[in-house]
């Protein structure tokens, strides 16, 4: 499944004439202004589960991380076949009529959560899928108009000590030299990869780190220090570059960061299922205010759109962009797009969460399994417009008609 590493050395040479023609985003106090001038205002959705799979999104309770997730699937299908599935599973995911329609309905940004497992290999070689992956993508965006910012959703050794980061449980990251290191050369390779690139919005580099029922007290004053280190690494190869700083606790705080150290640095948090109040973001208006500092809302969502409504507006009340959780989900009404479940999705659930002991028969696992497949692409998918008009987007010309 790994593609060769000199992949990164072809991709190299592929936007270095482009970035003559083009500038890059920058920060001016609290806000993300276009290279003409313009001030952006961010109105984002998150690509979920596509390069970082997580257990929900496939109705599962027990297989929550990916690698127990691509164990489930060894054990439903043998390991060939699992592997022809994931091909064609992020082969279909995100594809270019879906990038089309995000911006046809008014996002101009995507965020996409990135797995370090499918751009290096274990001994730390620029290797694997996710390389091409990336760069398609990147490309159908810069073509459809859109911003992209990439989200180191699961770093080696892992960030947080929760399943969405593929670790141990741990946030080991940051107490290994290694797994630091190795963060640190994939963040330095992307960069290379995307360097002047005027796509690329900029680089989330940590994804929630460090959950609050771990060590915090020796955790926290660890995160701003490994933060330097990394955007000097990105810096060096892609100067001027937007850098996201997630706050800690899940990103639900920034006291441990304390003034920008360096140029165009923003600073994103992450809120779900909260007040739609100014209280339950004041603590981050007075960083913002203490720094004057931009602030993104880099996920939230996932609950009715009643909520998103008051939630988004809460936030342009303030001009804080946001980033919406997600945009494809399996039989959701929270989500852009929703996919059906297949005939017997259940009893794999089952299987996967160990809640009954004998794998299904193989003529329901082939089924269900290719209905899913079927069932991924936008044409085949149901669209939740009311999703949509809750973060106060409209279906533009282009868009395709409600199915289903």
């Amino acid at each position: 499944m790994r593609f060769v590493s000199a992949i990164v050395v072809v991709l190299l040479g592929l936007y270095a004439p482009a970035f003559a023609q083009g500038g890059l985003v920058r920060i001016e106090g609290k806000h993300f202004i276009a290279p003409d001038g313009h001030e952006l205002h961010l109105k984002g959705i998150n690509l979920g589960n596509w390069l970082m799979p997580e257990g929900y999104m496939f109705k599962f309770e027990v297989a929550k991380a990916p690698h127990q997730i691509y164990q489930a699937f060894d054990r439903l299908l043998g390991p060939a076949e699992a592997a022809l599935f994931w091909a064609e599973f992020r082969d279909r995911y995100v594809a270019q009529d879906d990038i089309r329609f995000i911006k046809s309905v008014g996002f101009n940004v995507v965020r996409i959560p990135l797995h370090y497992g499918l751009f290096m290999a274990d001994d730390g070689a620029m290797t694997g899928p996710g390389w091409a992956l990336l760069d398609r993508v990147i490309g159908w965006a810069r073509e459809a108009g859109l911003y992209v910012i990439l989200d180191l959703h699961a770093a080696p050794g892992g960030q947080t000590g929760i399943n969405h980061d593929d670790g141990p449980g741990y946030p080991l990251m940051f107490y290994v030299p290694r797994d630091r290191d190795l963060t640190v050369k994939l963040w330095r390779a992307i960069a290379q990869v995307y360097a002047g690139n005027p796509t690329i919005l900029g680089y989330d580099l940590l994804n929630e780190p460090i959950a609050p029922y771990h060590d915090t007290a020796t955790l926290n004053p660890r995160l701003e220090p490994f933060y330097k280190r990394l955007t000097a690494a990105i810096r060096a190869v892609d100067p001027g570059r937007v850098v996201f700083l997630a706050g800690g606790q899940w990103s639900s705080s920034f006291d441990m960061l304390g003034p920008p150290f360096a140029p165009n640095l923003a600073y994103t948090y992450h809120s779900f299922w909260a007040s739609t109040k100014r209280d339950s973001i004041q603590r981050h208006l007075n960083f913002s205010n203490r720094y004057n500092v931009p602030l993104f809302l880099g996920e939230t969502g996932e609950l009715t759109d009643q909520w998103n409504a008051a939630f988004r507006t809460l936030h342009e009340a303030h001009d804080i962009g946001w980033a919406f959780w997600t945009y494809k989900n399996l039989d959701s009404p929270s989500t852009v797009v929703s996919i059906s479940r297949p005939e017997g999705w259940n009893e794999i659930v089952a299987f996967v969460d160990g809640k009954r002991r004998d794998k299904p028969p193989p003529a329901l696992v082939d089924r269900a399994v290719a209905q899913y497949l079927a069932g991924i692409p936008l044409a085949n998918a149901t669209i939740r417009w009311s999703y949509l008009a809750s973060l106060g987007l409209r279906p533009g010309p282009d868009a395709p008609s409600a199915t289903r």
